[in-house]
């Protein structure tokens, strides 16, 4: 029913900043609310941040103060601003999206913080 692709990761030193964007089409109107998903190399997936369609966000502990999340609903699209960015940050970046109770993935961008 949704398509996910995200785009935007890539290589960046510590404490530079990178933009993730995830477009979703298809039947985008049952969506209400988004996460970004990151998993390093030998860990669990881990949920980073969510935005709902009216606004409301939340993030991961360890990102607070130095990630943003945003919607543009007329684009169809989210984004997520990576500040202050960090070894630890580094990993593939999956933005998700739940519709009927089934979960949605985007193929992940890979992003890699160098120190």
């Amino acid at each position: 029913q949704v398509q996910l692709v995200e785009s935007g990761g890539g290589l960046v030193q510590a404490g530079g900043s990178l933009r993730l964007s995830c477009v979703a089409s298809g039947f985008v109107f049952s969506i209400k609310a988004v996460g970004w998903y990151r998993q390093a190399p030998g860990k669990q997936r881990e949920l980073v941040a969510t935005i709902s369609t009216g606004g409301r966000t939340n993030y991961a502990d360890s990102v607070k103060g130095r990630f943003t999340i945003s919607r543009d609903n007329a684009k169809n699209t989210v984004y997520l601003q990576m500040n202050s960015v960090k070894p630890e940050d580094t990993g593939v970046y999956y933005c998700n999206v739940v519709i009927n109770l089934r979960d949605y993935w985007g193929q992940g961008t890979q992003v890699t913080v160098s120190s």
